[in-house]
């Protein structure tokens, strides 16, 4: 069998005797080797000598076998591995492998292998980088990486933040995003004792220098103030308008928080998405749109990060900034003055990935970034090209269109000029239908309760004559579908209902303009808004195509449009078969909670209020806000209920707050009274019976908590969410650790529950495992 070795391995002590063991494994003499398999990790280990012991693990790629050394393990101390993750082995009950497996069956399966790379990564899988990769994992910061949704753009920056030491960013527009790379880091318990790192979402990287006063805003709260203003005195499109805001308006530029009505006006006819005569309208809605955000308490994020400038302290080491083509200029620029050198950067991103008119392009930020630090940017950018993620069949289709896009626009920036080359063992499959009522209600009533198919349209507007047919709660909009994946997608009309504006980008497009390479050619007439204007439509199939891990099912009412034609779809069928099972409890919460993170609101609260049946909790929740309000009424002459006085002199004892049990004492609650004994002439706590107060509500509240039986509780995170508030605030994860149940946190966090979320304290769930850790 063929030998490759983690990135980390080390033999140093042991080299004389490795190369012994090793070429016992590549003859497949398990038999000399001493190998044995630790069945409940699926990893095997070779006797080195009497104390030492090599890990490794068997998997399979073209039909070769492959050994991989992960560790080596000394003084027989398996709870120190990381890879069994510091679970004690007996190798005395563990019988010896006679011979080694003869056939790839059975054995998991590499995604790739560089025939020429003989070390791997881990982070949640095996990775082996292909040679691009691998070039750019060579290369010095800084670093601009280019590549397509499954390039290995994240995992390749993931390594490569482990070369770098001090205190370390990461760093980009979605909490979801740096929430999951930040599992993926940590997934194989690496440790870095040279590290500190944060991953980040943008907002939370402003609050790291100062907690923004209000709400951010959002599409939904912008949408309804839009709506407000009457048709007359408004353009036609909230989207367009709202992202001419957040892109142009606000963001472009770093040298003020927004362009002023003059700035706006003399740009160039490529700088905007509306023409001269509307942009007067525009900018007086921008300035209502202030007034706006003034009177609501909400802030735009640009304005903020513009504000936030002279706040920026060069604190980091090293920054990494992911989907950089979501981040405006102002905010690239806040980010990297908390630099302390000011080319210890990586950023990675996808322009074709842009659903929105913000004007992003690379040669535009690599301008930005020569002029502000006179980088040498074409040395240190890098195009990834290889697919790891989609079948064969959705990459083939999305380099179609790409062609097309090229062909009919030419070139945005020689950085994106480029195709996918797909790396997948997977073909896939693209499914055609005709639209037809019979065929959508078919296929919707076989996926509808399936967490592994989504249904996509172009604008929000579209949603409503989909939801005739499709009741699945994963439906999006194009703008929010933008960063999601799913293993089956299903796309309603993109084409037909935008027919015109697609006729318009196939013309002049043929056949013979769709093979070969992509060459680097700009567009002839500069002043030709063409793209700016179709740039929506076209970024917006090819975003909803790659969606799809491995089918897409189109469904067009104009089966015969010269853009499908030329995209290589025909035989529209009529019906189609699926053969799918339902999703369970656990995966749609684990669904609603991940939709919930990335920004995805109105779709978890669908999967909880339609799959879920999620219901408000029937108690009284004490935040942070209504503890206020209790005390209020506790101090006002005219209450006469005890209930409030009662709740909070409870919640003083959950919380171990004396000091709101003396307030209580003082407004003559009995309960509070006992609590407090005289002596010479002054009253103080009673401390044993406090203690003993306290004890017996913790053991009350915590009774199933403590126990194997919490099927209660299970039951209770279906009827109002896997992370609903308990009286005091807490959620059950929360509750699950300060019990030290690691049954109960496994149950918990394989439903979805959130790590993140806070007491009224600050306390987070991984605070109460440590409090009660150091209690044990």
């Amino acid at each position: 069998m063929k030998i490759i070795e983690y990135i980390d391995f080390d033999t140093s002590k042991v080299k004389r005797q490795y190369g012994k063991v090793r070429a016992f494994l590549e003859n497949d003499d398990f038999y000399s080797a001493e190998v044995k398999k630790l069945a409940d990790h699926d990893v095997y280990r070779a006797k080195l000598d009497d104390t030492n012991r090599l890990l490794f693990k068997l998997m399979t790629f073209g039909g070769e076998r492959y050994a991989l050394m992960l560790e080596v393990v000394h003084q027989h101390a398996y709870e120190k591995s990381k890879f069994l993750r510091g679970i004690p082995v007996d190798e005395a009950k563990i019988p010896p492998l006679q011979k080694a497996p003869e056939s790839t069956e059975g054995l998991p399966a590499l995604r790739y292998v560089n025939p020429a790379l003989s070390r791997f990564h881990f982070l949640d899988k095996v990775i082996s980088f292909d040679p691009e990769q691998q070039e750019t994992f060579q290369l010095r910061p800084p670093v601009i990486i280019i590549g397509p949704a499954g390039s290995g753009k994240t995992a390749l920056t993931l390594e490569k933040m482990k070369q770098a030491q001090g205190r370390i960013l990461y760093v980009t527009l979605s909490r979801y995003l740096a929430d999951n790379s930040r599992n993926l880091y940590y997934a194989n318990h690496y440790e870095n004792e040279g590290q500190e790192i944060s991953f980040l979402s943008f907002r939370e990287f402003l609050e790291t220098m100062r907690v923004p006063g209000g709400r951010e805003i959002t599409y939904s709260a912008f949408a309804k103030w839009f709506l407000r203003i009457p048709k007359q005195q408004r353009l036609s499109d909230a989207h367009r308008l709202y992202e001419e805001f957040r892109g142009v308006l606000t963001g472009s530029v770093v040298d003020k928080p927004y362009l002023t009505r003059d700035d706006y006006l003399n740009l160039g006819v490529r700088q905007s998405v509306y023409v001269a005569d509307e942009r007067e309208l525009a900018y007086s809605l921008f300035e209502k749109y202030l007034a706006f955000l003034k009177e609501n308490g909400l802030f735009d994020p640009n304005v903020m990060a513009h504000a936030y400038l002279p706040l920026a302290r060069e604190a980091y080491d090293f920054i990494v900034i992911d989907e950089v083509q979501d981040i405006t200029n102002i905010q690239l620029q806040l980010i990297l003055r908390s630099l302390r050198q000011p080319d210890q950067f990586i950023l990675c991103g996808d322009s074709n990935q842009i659903v929105h008119p913000n004007y992003f392009t690379w040669s535009g930020l690599k301008s930005m970034l020569y002029n502000a630090e006179s980088l040498e940017v074409a040395r240190v950018t890098r195009i990834l090209q290889s697919n790891f993620r989609n079948s064969t069949a959705i990459t083939d289709l999305a380099n179609r269109l790409l062609r097309i896009k090229q062909k009919r626009f030419g070139s945005i920036d020689r950085e994106s000029n480029y195709l996918m080359n797909s790396v997948a063992d997977e073909q896939g499959e693209i499914v055609f239908l005709r639209d037809s009522d019979k065929a959508k209600r078919e296929l919707s009533r076989q996926t509808r309760r399936s967490t592994k198919f989504a249904v996509l349209v172009m604008r929000d507007e579209d949603k409503a004559a989909v939801r005739q047919f499709f009741d699945t709660p994963l439906l999006f909009s194009i703008q929010e579908a933008k960063g999601l994946e799913y293993e089956n997608v299903v796309l309603v009309n993109f084409v037909s209902t935008e027919r015109a504006s697609f006729r318009e980008i196939v013309e002049g497009v043929d056949e013979d303009d769709l093979s070969g390479d992509l060459e680097y050619r700009r567009a002839r007439d500069k002043t030709d808004k063409s793209l700016e204007v179709y740039k929506f439509f076209v970024n917006s199939l090819y975003v909803a195509i790659t969606r799809a891990v491995r089918k897409l099912y189109l469904i067009e009412s104009d089966a015969n449009h010269p853009l499908i034609n030329l995209l290589g779809v025909r035989d529209a069928r009529e019906t189609v078969a699926v053969d799918v099972k339902q999703s369970s409890i656990e995966e749609w919460q684990a669904e609603a909670h991940r939709l919930e993170l990335q920004g995805r609101q109105d779709q978890a609260d669908e999967i909880r209020r339609d799959i879920l049946k999620t219901q408000p909790v029937p108690w009284e929740v004490c935040t942070p806000a209504r503890v206020v309000e209790l005390l209020n009424r506790v101090r006002d002459p005219k209450e006469v209920s005890q209930k409030p006085k009662k709740t909070l002199f409870e919640y003083a004892l959950f919380y171990s707050e004396p000091r709101m049990i003396d307030m209580l004492r003082k407004q003559g609650f009995d309960r509070a009274k006992q609590l407090f004994i005289e002596e010479y002439g002054y009253r103080r706590l009673n401390e044993p019976m406090y203690a003993q107060q306290r004890m017996n509500l913790i053991l009350r509240y915590f009774q199933e908590y403590n126990g194997r039986f919490y099927n209660g509780i299970l039951k209770s995170c279906e009827t109002y969410s896997v992370d609903h508030r308990t009286v005091f605030n807490k959620t059950p994860l929360m509750l699950a650790a300060l019990a030290g149940n690691a049954a109960l946190i496994r149950e918990l966090r394989d439903s979805g529950a959130d790590v993140e979320l806070t007491d009224n304290y600050g306390i987070t769930a991984w605070h109460g495992a440590l409090q009660r850790a150091l209690q044990d």
